[in-house]
């Protein structure tokens, strides 16, 4: 439509939506799709008046069109016309001709130019630039402020002359018909035609394309040994060299190569024999032979086209002709990683198939080159489905569908499910916190369907298909956020995945959504990593003219247009690595096999399965490729690689070359095949200690390879999955594909802990129960557990002997035979094998001077100031302090700035020579997989950093603060998270001792403390802090570090209170409260070495103490909500819940006061034996401080004075500390502890002793009142009673229950006190009746279980009564469960009892234990401490101190091992004394019943129910826990 065009109001203000375009178009000059989107967005001048260049990005419009309007936008509002700075031909710059000044001129990093580029920076938005916009687009200021001074200093100089870049040709160009011989002296060639219309101030003389025509010809003599001739012309060389787009390098390779003698041209081509490292095939072997050594740069260049000058690089390098190779490289000139892609994939292709595997295998011929594809496609038939099988075969990330039918049947989605596994998402599901993202849509595991545009399976309306306005409105948002969400480089890293448009249906108009998805990944990436794919030849047409139009780029090279969907799939599915009819097998019953189907091994995201045939039938393996790939795999393990099942392949074809048998091979295997005969487990865990890098994993891989055809055999490749999804992955393993299951060995590698591989073999062992495999032998699991340790020998024999084996960095006298054979052999089919430094460290049995020497000799010439030193000494440091760190290959090449000159992954390599001998690149599969560059060996790391502390004074601590400094390591981006998590652990992480207890500090800050003290490691925990400010396990450390290590206590108190308001959470109150009570002992031991006490240290320590105290409690409050597993992960503090350690830290400061107290003179005990009394009295309450007797001064006035400020505070701690001990005393009865609690315990009978000691007394004189007094004896033969009781530690429910294992006479004096109290309980208010009447029926109980024929139990229905009695004074809604835990015992139905109504009690004990100790049920599981027998009255119960007395002989470990696998009611001893109880399990509860009456009961060892609520019936042993009835050992009874 045409507007008559109107003067617009000289007031922006007034401007309308039609004025802003206008202005926008005529007069700023920017493209008019972007000042259409202003006018989309209703911009009219009141509004565009406020815009910044934030708004306008916001608009999707690219940086330079940003800049330019805010610029011209702010002259407008100022009244002002624009000075310049600049000549005017540098506004008429295209944006690529900005690049090429950048990057000719200005020197700047090719990643920067690019930035630039992909933001439409031409000349006109230059000029507009200022320093803050470059830094905007991560440009920092260094290059900032040279482009604005290069800029300025234009006007001074003539023109600058842009020289060509390599461009595809243009779609005319591609028609002319193609020139077979090179260019003619006289004749442009195409690609300068094609440069001069791109760069019209560019001119090329035609002296200079002389010379250029000249230098592509390759000329060749005969080499004689030490002289150099001139190359003559060979016309043929120059055509290859032309066509192959290699220029003058044939000319380049022959000069490199003339430098080599005789022998040095020998090995060249040795080495180039067997060269793997190119995206090219290999040269062919039969060349090579017939070829004269004049010839080999001619046949590099026709093999490897651009990339020969690298491989001769490489090759050089290998032979140590350094200057040789540098010259060559300069002399190449720089060549970008996206050039090499345009050269392998650019070139016009008459043979489509063969465009389309270099598309997808960037030049190879597998589809490994690219870890992860991203599919999008749209509308599809059923005839073009069945032609889609090779979408299994690609490593799909995700596929995003725009066909809401897909996931029916006959759709795409349908038919890829049926082979493999698809998890199906919608566009809003990629929204949220990336790495919880990744984990819960299981992304890199699993692929990711996403459904773009609705699913017709689904009813609801939010998953309708909508009309192209109405998703751009609803869904348009979700869709950029979910490619902006793929292309972040913690998702997937550039460069490593491919994106490809698979159009199965026309794309008219720019109005479809295929259109605007191709559009948000155009913005987000590069054009060169977006593939199409055209279901037929017909509908590429519009869609390249569409993005031709729309997105001003050509996508004619990165498209197949004239390939059916059938030959598509046909040579997609010929690609590598697998033929599509290899299939994988595995060992079933009878000595059978089945096929492991992808789909299954897809579900089975945590293992790496290892198959029958694994290896076999997936190379031709009579190719010299293979020999190459052979030796290639061979190099990488012996020099220090990850061992591989094609090493054990390998050696298997070749069997008089076998792999190295460990000793302790057969004592694995031996170990495994007696547990597989021991009945009695369901799944079993072996473990190997032993030292890090002696070889433990290639033992155990070893063991499970040579039994891969008995056992199915797989790795945990993933521990962050949960050990429960874990355990159904194993079980799935255990059943796939047979009725009958079979036996799984699993290899959970360098695990830290065995706690945790325990939770896995509960979780295993409910699996099997619960799908009923227990009973089926030998149906097994055994668990081969490695585990890491600086002293295996003694884990070993802390462990039980038959579970176990250690391994340490010694070999046997045969070990080291084995080791020298086999260097023999290598010295066979390997060039210098003696540069195997891993196996050769192995073969020196671990010599601590062999690796001095390596290091020392790579280390000579070692000069820190250079990069490539400085990235040895990181990785140095990170490997020998981090277990399984690495540096990712991608921020190395960032650090070195390889980037801008990027070959291949070796660039890396060959820039750290001389140090590269002692690296090896491997890929990392965690984070969804990279390249990572780690150094061969952990001991060679520690002795090169030992060398450069000896050699050149350079110190970890040193090295530490250089990592530290570099502020690219932490930035964001999945590697560098990586890497930042390895520099934390490397401060942070601190080993366990022998004892079990963790190490106060990290080794690093250790050693740093012992080299340089406590300034360097206080320096670096600073810089540390500010590096990661989220973290507060740093300042954690520091304050640990302050006031153990210095006694800094003001210092280390800061540090604390910094970690807590970075984290309020039970542990960093702790660490204060630590601080505090170190604080405290640390005063009291200094007073007791002067012997001073005066009021002022009084003072000092009481409000310590006081401050100590309040945060131990704030800790143990906070533990009440704190859920570990949903705080980020941190490395200083184990990831179980804070227990009681806050109460235990009340009970230390508690004491710790009342010695402080106890050594005032006035309550000295050694002064005077009624001091004591004194201080009991005193923190009783029932004397004041003023009435105890005391010498009459100054000092002890001073004394009293302080103590009465603080009266209230310490009145209160006996009270306190006596509540404390009844928590613990609760916690430690009712729960199953671990190590540490253990240690607690000790701890708390420690203080116990001292609390009897100080207030359990009855003096002389009680005595004497007490006679003298008859009115008060009543009330003091109840306190006599009480004393007597809390002295035994029997005054609380939980302790009485302690004493079941206690001697006959202790209970009975227990049983005779309470009988007293319960015969004078009219003196105590209800409450503390009915709790003396709960203790006396229980320990009634305990005394007849000790001594059945004591005189002091009561009768079975005398308890009976009195417990009823009690039951009708409590009620059922007591807030404690002890009377109801009585009810379980006494009334507890018989078999033929139908009467009892025991579940209202069951329904009551779970309300007040909930209630009572709900903060303990989410960290630990109740234990049962009685046992129903097939007995009647008293006799039918028993504890679990009686069970145990059958297994006398057995060691105390093992013996807890078969309580905590549930193992111990298969004894036959057991099942002889229990009871076994009826039920069933219903909607997946556990049910008892007597007669028509159900009893809900709790799994006790095994947590949850058989899957799919069947209703069984089943049978069990009935225990009794402070929560409830716990059913052990259910058996399915159908």
């Amino acid at each position: 439509m045409n507007v008559s065009k109107r003067k617009r109001p000289p007031e922006i203000k007034d401007w309308t939506k039609d004025d802003v375009r206008e202005w926008l178009i005529s007069e700023i000059k920017v493209n008019p799709i972007y000042a259409g989107t202003f006018f989309d967005e209703d911009v009219c001048g009141e509004y565009l008046v406020d815009f910044t260049k934030r708004e306008i990005l916001d608009l999707d419009i690219k940086h330079g069109p940003a800049v330019k309007i805010t610029f011209h936008l702010q002259q407008w509002k100022d009244l002002s016309k624009p000075e310049w700075q600049y000549p005017a031909y540098v506004h008429s710059w295209s944006k690529e001709q900005v690049s090429q000044w950048l990057l000719q001129h200005v020197k700047l990093y090719e990643k920067s130019a690019r930035s630039l580029l992909d933001e439409d920076v031409s000349g006109d938005c230059l000029v507009c630039f200022e320093k803050q916009d470059f830094k905007d687009l991560d440009i920092k200021q260094g290059p900032a402020v040279k482009i604005l001074a290069e800029l300025r200093r234009l006007k001074d100089k003539p023109e600058p002359v842009l020289q060509p870049v390599t461009a595809a040709p243009s779609e005319e160009e591609a028609k002319e018909p193609r020139v077979q011989a090179g260019p003619s002296v006289s004749q442009p060639d195409a690609q300068t035609t094609l440069q001069t219309s791109l760069q019209p101030v560019t001119e090329r003389t035609t002296q200079e394309r002389t010379m250029a025509s000249f230098e592509t010809q390759t000329l060749h003599v005969q080499i004689t040994p030490g002289t150099r001739k001139t190359p003559p012309q060979n016309p043929s060389m120059r055509t290859t060299a032309e066509a192959s787009g290699t220029g003058c390098f044939p000319s380049m390779i022959y000069n490199a190569l003339n430098e080599l003698v005789e022998n040095e041209m020998k090995e060249f081509c040795f080495h180039l024999k067997v060269y793997t490292s190119s995206k090219y095939k290999p040269i062919p072997h039969s060349k090579l032979q017939s070829v004269a050594q004049t010839d080999i740069a001619s046949l590099l260049c026709q093999n490897y086209t651009s990339d020969a000058p690298r491989v001769t690089v490489d090759i050089l390098r290998k032979m140590n002709k350094n200057k040789t190779a540098s010259d060559l490289e300069k002399a190449a000139g720089p060549l970008s990683s996206d050039d090499l892609v345009s050269k392998v994939i650019l070139p016009a292709e008459s043979d489509q198939g063969e465009k389309l595997k270099n598309l997808l295998t960037c030049g190879g011929n597998t589809l490994d080159n690219y870890n992860k594809f991203v599919v999008v496609l749209n509308k599809s038939c059923p005839d073009q489905v069945q032609q889609l099988n090779f979408l299994t075969k690609l490593k799909l990330f995700c596929v995003l569908d725009f066909d809401p039918k897909s996931v029916c049947p006959g759709g795409v989605c349908h038919s890829y499910r049926e082979m493999r596994v698809a998890n199906l998402h919608s566009l809003s599901q990629y929204q949220g916190n990336t790495e919880v993202v990744i984990k819960n849509l299981n992304l890199h595991k699993q692929t990711s369907w996403v459904f773009c545009n609705g699913r017709n399976d689904l009813e609801d309306t939010s998953h309708q298909e909508l009309d192209y306005k109405t998703w751009l409105k609803r869904s348009y948002k979700d869709l950029v956020q979910l490619i902006t969400f793929i292309c972040k480089p913690e998702v997937l890293c550039h460069g490593e995945f491919l994106i490809i448009f698979l159009l199965l249906s026309p794309v008219e108009t720019e109005k479809d959504l295929l259109f605007e998805t191709y559009r948000c990944f155009y913005t987000n990436m590069s054009e060169k990593n977006i593939v199409t794919l055209c279901e037929s030849k017909s509908i590429f047409p519009k869609w390249k003219k569409l993005i031709h139009e729309k997105c001003d780029t050509d996508i004619d090279p990165f498209s197949i247009n004239e390939l059916s969907l059938s030959e598509i799939n046909g040579t997609v599915l010929a690609l590598g690595p697998l033929s599509q009819s290899t299939v994988k097998l595995l060992p079933s019953s009878d000595s059978s096999f089945i096929v492991l189907k992808q789909r299954d091994e897809d579900l089975m995201t945590a293992l790496e399965v290892l198959c029958v045939n694994q290896c076999e039938n997936i190379h031709d393996e009579t190719s010299e490729q293979f020999r190459q790939f052979k030796l290639k795999q061979e190099e990488e393990f012996y020099r220090g690689g990850r061992v591989k099942w094609w090493n054990f392949y390998f050696c298997d074809k070749d069997t008089e070359r076998p792999f190295i048998k460990r000793d302790k091979y057969e004592n694995v295997k031996r170990m495994i095949r007696t547990r597989l005969k021991d009945p009695q487990n369901t799944c079993v865990l072996l473990t190997l200690f032993h030292q890090p890098g002696c070889g433990a994993t290639t033992l155990i891989t070893h063991v499970m390879w040579d039994l891969r055809k008995e056992f199915r055999c797989a790795v945990l490749k993933d521990n962050k999955v949960s050990k429960e999804e874990v355990a159904q992955q194993v079980i799935k393993l255990i059943q796939l594909e047979n009725e009958k299951p079979c036996t799984v060995l699993l290899l959970v590698d360098d695990s830290k802990e065995t706690d945790n591989t325990f939770e896995l073999v509960n979780f295993i062992q409910k699996n099997m129960f619960y799908m009923n495999m227990d009973s089926i032998h030998p149906c097994k699991v055994i668990i081969l557990n490695c585990v890491r340790s600086h002293s295996p020998k003694e884990q070993y024999r802390e462990h039980s002997l038959t579970h176990c084996q250690y391994l340490t960095a010694s070999l046997t006298q045969q070990e080291q035979q084995d080791f020298e054979k086999k260097l023999k052999e290598l010295e066979e089919t390997h060039i210098k094998p003696e540069n195997f430094y891993s196996f050769m460290l192995m073969k020196s049995n671990f010599d601590p001077s062999y690796t001095r020497g390596l290091a020392s000799n790579t280390l000579e010439s070692f000069d820190i100031s250079t990069k490539e030193a400085k990235l040895f000494a990181f990785i140095a440091l990170l490997n020998k302090y981090v277990a399984d760190s690495e540096i990712s290959l991608s921020l190395c090449e960032d650090f070195l700035g390889s980037k801008v000159i990027q070959w291949h992954e070796d660039s890396v390599i060959n820039r750290m020579v001389p140090f590269s001998n002692l690296l090896i690149i491997e890929r990392v599969e965690d984070w969804g997989g990279y390249k990572g560059v780690r150094i061969l060996h952990n001991q060679i790391a520690a002795a090169c950093l030992e060398e450069l502390e000896k050699r050149y004074e350079l110190k970890v601590g040193d090295i530490t603060t250089e990592i530290l400094h570099c502020d690219l390591f932490y930035s964001s981006g999945v590697v560098k998270n990586r890497l930042m998590v390895f520099i934390q652990q490397m401060l942070i992480e601190r080993q366990r001792k022998k004892d079990g207890e963790r190490e106060p500090f990290s080794p690093l800050v250790k050693q740093i403390h012992n080299q340089q003290g406590r300034q360097a490691v206080q320096d670096i925990f600073v810089k540390a802090s500010s590096r990661f400010e989220a973290s507060a396990s740093i300042p954690q450390a520091l304050a640990r570090y302050l006031y153990i290590k210095e006694q800094d206590f003001l210092e280390a108190l800061k540090w604390a209170e910094r970690a807590k308001n970075i984290n309020e959470n039970p542990y960093t109150f702790d660490t204060i409260a630590q601080v505090y009570k170190s604080n405290l002992k640390h005063n009291m031991d200094r007073d007791k070495q002067e012997k001073t006490h005066s009021p002022e240290d009084l003072d000092a320590n009481l409000k310590i103490a006081l401050n100590a105290i309040a945060t131990f409690k704030k800790a143990q409050e906070l533990a009440k909500t704190f859920d570990a597993e949903e705080e980020p992960e941190d490395l200083d503090y184990p990831r179980k819940s804070y227990n009681v350690y806050g109460y235990v830290g009340v009970v230390e400061i508690t004491f710790l006061v009342f010695d402080v107290l106890g050594r005032l003179p006035f309550f000295q005990e050694n002064r005077d034996p009624m001091c004591k009394m004194y201080l009991k009295s005193f923190l009783e309450g029932n004397i004041p401080i003023t009435s105890v007797h005391m010498e009459s001064n100054e000092i002890n006035e001073r004394h009293v004075k302080i103590i009465r400020e603080n009266e209230h505070f310490l009145l209160s701690l006996k009270h306190e500390v006596k509540e404390m001990f009844k928590i613990l005393q609760d916690y430690l009865t009712y729960f199953k502890v671990n190590d540490s609690d253990s240690k607690d315990r000790w701890t708390i009978y420690a203080h116990f002793k001292k609390f009897v000691t100080l207030f359990c007394t009855e003096p002389e004189q009680v005595r004497k009142e007490q006679q003298s007094n008859p009115q008060l004896a009543l009330k003091m033969m109840i306190e006599q009673r009480r004393l007597l009781l809390e002295k035994k530690n029997a005054d609380t429910f939980s302790g009485i229950l302690r004493h079941l294992e206690t001697s006959v006479k202790e209970m009975e004096e227990i049983t005779l006190a309470y009988a007293y109290l319960h015969k004078h309980k009219q003196l105590s208010n209800k409450m503390q009746a009915t709790k003396v009447t709960t203790n006396y029926i229980l320990s009634n109980i305990v005394l007849y279980l000790s001594n059945p024929n004591s005189k002091h139990v009561q009768s079975y229905k005398a308890l009976s009564d009195l417990l009823q009695n009690n039951l009708q004074v409590v009620g059922l809604r007591s807030n404690f469960p002890d009377p109801y835990y009585t009810a379980l015992l006494l009334f507890w139905p018989d078999p033929s009892d139908n009467t009892t109504d025991i579940q209202t009690y069951v329904t009551a004990i779970r309300h007040s234990s909930r209630k009572h100790l709900s903060t303990y049920f989410k960290s630990r599981s109740t234990v049962g401490h009685l046992f129903l027998t097939k007995g009647s009255g008293l006799n039918r119960l028993a504890s679990k101190f009686q069970l145990d007395k059958n297994f006398k002989k057995i060691p105390r470990n093992s013996l807890a091992q078969l309580w905590r696998s549930g193992d111990i009611f298969k004894e036959k001893s057991i099942k002889d004394q229990l009871l076994r109880v009826r039920g069933t399990i219903e909607e997946g509860e556990v049910y008892a019943k007597y007669g028509k009456q159900k009893i809900h009961v709790r799994p006790a060892l095994i947590p949850g129910t058989r899957s799919g609520f069947s209703t069984e019936k089943v049978s069990f042993f009935l225990g009794f826990a402070i929560n409830g009835p716990l059913a052990y050992d259910i058996k399915n009874e159908n």
